[in-house]
């Protein structure tokens, strides 16, 4: 009876195949299956236990290893029994082949996986920084990195199997060229997005200069940037534009150095113009928040002698500086008056060489 159950494995075949290799071939795929999935398991399972100490890697690592798929891992099985099994060399160079496809499949899920989490905590990152982009950059950033990623994959994938894949990049590459000339301008303006939001030259909220344009950034899209003028209109402005232009960030200025000038007037005595520097820096002293540089009589212009003062304010607000201008004036105004010292006032000189009546007089003379 054992003998008879022996021939008919032994000798009982399927596809040329005996049936004892063959259930010894799917004996090895199942216990295949079953190691590879405890060992990524128990992998997983301390890659978690290191992310509690060790931080964001480890987390990373954790959910890309969590991407591993089942049913190619199965596949991956399946073809180590297959391995076992005497084929024909045909049959073995496509279980080869089969051997890379999933593998490249497999280390795609994976990378994929790693995109997604990557910049989902990059962007994330740039929002709690201040930075608020908005979900559709993200959304393409990550669209076209897993784009490219599983062309690459494809592409690898049917060079493996034997397909000329040459012509197929070469009309891609043709095809790609002719669509970036047709869209170059948006392109242009959602890579300056990008940029934007990887060298952050500003981030909503800034008050920014741009050439004559002035005022607060309320939103950074993909192909523009939405600015609120001081007079209270909104200025929409093309991405390329302004990563093309210089950009005065005033929301990032930390000390505002102040340059002011004022003239006394030639007639104003010695002594009061001596004591000048030194009411400027009183006046400026007492105000708070201020750090004096220094106050000089610069030269003599055409109409007056002519004073140059700096000071800094510590605070960058600009209403802050404009009520420290304000108190300086009101205070120099205040000392100047009582040593005598006249602001100088712009004179414009008349030369008349002739009356009209006169020189009516004359022509009838």
């Amino acid at each position: 009876m054992n003998d008879r159950i022996t021939r008919f494995f032994t000798d009982t075949t399927l596809f040329g195949i005996s049936i004892l290799n063959l259930l010894l071939a799917l004996g090895a795929a199942l216990l295949t299956f079953v190691i590879a999935r405890a060992a990524i398991g128990l992998l997983r399972r301390r890659v978690q236990r290191w992310s509690e100490h060790d931080g964001a890697m480890s987390q990373v690592l954790a959910k890309v290893l969590a991407g591993t798929s089942n049913g190619l891992l199965l596949l991956a099985s399946l073809l180590v029994g297959l391995g076992m099994l005497d084929l024909p060399e045909r049959w073995l160079n496509r279980v080869g082949s089969l051997w890379f496809v999933v593998a490249a499949l497999q280390i795609g899920l994976w990378a994929n996986r790693a995109i997604g989490l990557g910049l989902s905590r990059y962007f994330s990152r740039q929002r709690s920084a201040g930075l608020n982009q908005g979900s559709a950059l993200a959304t393409l950033s990550a669209w076209g990195a897993r784009v490219l990623l599983w062309s690459v994959v494809l592409l690898a994938m049917l060079s493996n199997l034997g397909v000329n894949i040459t012509a197929f990049v070469a009309s891609l590459g043709v095809g790609g060229i002719a669509v970036a000339l047709a869209v170059q301008n948006i392109l242009g303006d959602l890579f300056a997005s990008l940029s934007i939001a990887v060298d952050k030259p500003f981030e909503v909220g800034d008050f920014i200069v741009i050439g004559p344009l002035a005022g607060s950034v309320e939103h950074v899209g993909l192909k523009t940037t939405r600015i609120r003028s001081l007079g209270g209109e909104q200025i929409v402005m093309a991405n390329a534009s302004m990563i093309g232009s210089t950009i005065q960030n005033y929301k990032r200025l930390q000390e505002r150095r102040i340059v002011f000038e004022f003239g006394l007037s030639y007639d104003t005595p010695t002594e009061a113009v001596k004591k000048a520097p030194g009411i400027v820096e009183e006046a400026i002293k007492a105000q708070d928040q201020v750090r004096f540089d220094r106050a000089h009589l610069r030269g003599f212009g055409k109409e007056a002698l002519e004073f140059e003062c700096v000071y800094i304010v510590k605070d960058p607000g600009y209403n802050l500086y404009m009520d420290i201008q304000q108190a300086i004036n009101f205070r120099l105004l205040e000392r100047f008056s009582r040593i005598g010292a006249k602001f100088a006032v712009p004179v414009r000189a008349i030369k008349v060489t002739a009356l009209p009546q006169q020189a009516n007089m004359q022509n009838l003379g």
